[in-house]
C-alpha cells in the first residue's frame, strides 16, 4: 500500500529504470559476505516492483547483471547465478498470479542452459499479463545494444540494396534495440551515491530524468522511492523545447 506522501498524482512516470548499486558495500559495512548483500538486494528489488505497481507505473527496468559484471570474481558470479536461479524458480508463479509481465533484455543466452530455460519459461508464462511490466537487464550493455542494432541495419541494407538516410538510421536503431517495444525510461534512479550510467540504456536515456540516491540498494525503501518520484514530479520536461511561460 502507498504511504500517501506522493505530491503530484498527475506526474507519475510511465517507466522507471533503476541501477541497483551498493549491495557489496552494504554487506561490507556489516562485516558480512557480499553474497548476503546480493540476497538483500534481491529482496529490495521485489519491494521496488511492489512500490511501482502500487503507484500505477507501467514499466520498471532493473539493471541486475551488466555485460561488465563478468569481470567480478568467479565465486561472486556463481553466487549471483544461484540467486538468479532461486528467484526465477520461486517468484515467477507469484508474479504471474499478480498479473505481472516479466521480460528480459540482454544476451542472457550466455548463461547456463537451465537459467536460459527458466527465463524463457517465465517470459512465456507471463506474456499475456497486462499489469506492470518488469524488465530485467541481464548480461546487458548499452554500447552492445546499439552495436547489435547497427549491425542488423547494415545487414538489412546490404540485402535490400537501400542506403538509409540519417533520419532513417535514427529510427531504425530505436526499432532494433532489445527494448524496441518498451517506452524509453522517464526516470532513471541510481542508488549508493554513484553518479554514472555504467553502460545502462545509453540510447534510451537520451531524455530521461535522473535521480541519484545516497541510499545503498538493500536499504532502498518506499520512502526512498517516493523521494525520487517527488523529485521527478517537480521537474519540467521540455525535450529540447523552450520553457513554457
Amino acid at each position: 500500500m502507498r504511504s500517501g506522501k506522493f505530491e503530484n498524482e498527475q506526474k507519475i512516470p510511465r517507466h522507471v529504470a533503476i541501477i541497483m548499486d551498493g549491495n557489496g558495500r552494504w554487506a561490507r559495512r556489516r562485516g558480512m559476505p557480499r553474497s548476503v548483500g546480493h540476497k538483500q538486494g534481491a529482496a529490495a528489488a521485489r519491494r521496488a516492483v511492489e512500490y511501482a505497481a502500487n503507484y500505477g507505473i507501467e514499466y520498471i527496468t532493473l539493471f541486475a547483471f551488466s555485460s561488465e559484471n563478468w569481470n567480478r570474481p568467479k565465486s561472486e558470479i556463481n553466487e549471483l547465478m544461484k540467486l538468479l536461479r532461486y528467484y526465477l524458480r520461486s517468484e515467477t508463479v507469484e508474479l504471474h498470479k499478480k498479473n505481472v509481465r516479466l521480460r528480459v533484455i540482454g544476451d542472457y543466452t550466455s548463461f547456463d542452459d537451465d537459467i536460459v530455460r527458466l527465463i524463457n519459461n517465465a517470459e512465456d508464462l507471463t506474456r499475456e499479463n497486462d499489469g506492470i511490466n518488469v524488465v530485467i537487464a541481464l548480461n546487458y550493455g548499452g554500447k552492445q545494444d546499439i552495436a547489435q542494432a547497427v549491425k542488423t541495419i547494415i545487414k538489412e541494407s546490404i540485402e535490400s540494396g537501400v542506403v538509409p538516410t540519417r533520419e532513417d538510421i535514427t529510427n531504425m536503431i530505436s526499432e532494433r534495440l532489445m527494448s524496441a517495444d518498451i517506452p524509453d525510461p522517464d526516470l532513471i534512479i541510481r542508488t549508493s551515491g554513484e553518479k554514472r550510467l555504467s553502460n545502462f540504456l545509453l540510447w534510451q536515456s537520451s531524455y530521461s530524468e535522473f535521480f541519484f540516491s545516497p541510499v545503498l540498494w538493500p536499504d532502498f525503501s518506499e520512502s526512498s522511492f517516493e523521494e525520487a518520484l517527488n523529485d521527478y514530479a517537480r521537474r519540467e520536461r521540455r525535450f529540447g523545447a523552450i520553457k513554457s511561460t
